[in-house]
């Protein structure tokens, strides 16, 4: 492998390492407190409306940012009632998860381009050729 393309691999995988750390480290912590849609939805008093139906994302493989399956049980602070949370482990798998699936089709959807693209030249920021 010549050097440039053995560096530009170390400096792709070097960057994939610290999105993974940070996805694992940094997840379970993020905040709890409504996004900027939902706070204005909730200023507005159309948050309501769209609690009455059921949820998109609860069909999703990772729904609301965390593994299924890896609950443990807590207090709603509203209702008192007993209601299962996601735990910090299914935050930090579901930012693993994330992290290297968006990677993977980055890196993927990179080599068809490459393959495609043949023998043309690309050009970086500053004008140079890349071969």
């Amino acid at each position: 492998m010549e050097a440039r393309k053995k560096s530009i691999l170390i400096f792709t995988l070097a960057g994939l390492a610290v999105a993974v750390a940070l996805a694992l480290i940094i997840s379970p912590w993020a905040s709890s407190s409504p996004d900027g849609l939902e706070k204005v939805a909730e200023d507005k008093g159309f948050l309501e409306a769209a609690e009455e139906t059921e949820p998109v994302w609860e069909s999703s493989p990772i729904p609301d940012y965390a593994v299924p399956g890896l609950t443990a049980e807590a207090v709603d602070e509203e209702t008192g009632e007993a209601v299962d949370e996601p735990t910090k482990l299914a935050t930090a798998l579901a930012g693993l998860i994330g992290t290297v699936g968006i990677f993977l089709i980055a890196w993927g959807l990179a080599l068809v381009l490459k393959k495609k693209g043949g023998e043309t030249e690309a050009l970086t920021s500053r004008g140079t050729a890349i071969e």
